[in-house]
């Protein structure tokens, strides 16, 4: 994880080497395969993948009570731990324009979610040269959905199945 203070000048450093920055942002709450995989074809659009997390205050301005499920420590900790991803920074604001602003990546990445809409720091991004791309979703797959689908268990109590197939036992006759 890179403190944000440091942002500026890792970037500054990793462009005098020739490297591609490649930026995308957001809360990865839980952490899942739709996640994983993004932030996989994030990385193969250059050399270094950096990360801006929303921080647990803006998360909870974006999400709504009892979000985060997770502390902003934990999530960076679980992205750093990914091989594709090269850097990790939490940024306070609810959304990652100033980010942007000291990153100035090389190509700023989204989700399929946000195709034909004004990404923020695009502008930013083309303005230096760089490219703006989505990156279509793993269907369904997301944090909202796995926090759901919890909740279905908890509701339905111990003891149940949850909607998992399997073999059940039942008694002899004799």
């Amino acid at each position: 994880m890179i403190p944000r203070r440091g942002v500026r000048a890792l970037c500054a450093r990793l462009r005098n080497e020739g490297k591609r920055i490649v930026f995308t942002n957001g809360c990865f709450d839980l952490l899942h395969a739709g996640h994983a995989q993004y932030l996989r074809r994030a990385a193969a659009l250059g050399d270094v993948l950096l990360v801006g997390l929303n921080s647990d205050a803006s998360v909870r301005r974006l999400k709504g009570e009892g979000r985060p499920v997770q502390r902003a420590a934990d999530r960076a900790y679980l992205l750093a731990s990914l091989s594709c991803v090269s850097y990790v920074t939490i940024f306070p604001e609810d959304t990652p324009a100033r980010l942007i602003g000291e990153v100035v990546p090389h190509v700023l990445v989204k989700g399929g979610d946000w195709k034909g809409k004004e990404i923020v720091g695009s502008d930013v991004v083309r303005a230096h040269g760089g490219a703006v791309k989505t990156i279509r979703f793993l269907p369904g797959r997301s944090t909202t959905s796995i926090l759901e689908r919890a909740a279905d268990l908890r509701r339905k109590g111990p003891g149940s199945s949850g909607g998992r197939t399997g073999t059940s036992r039942s008694p002899r006759a004799s």
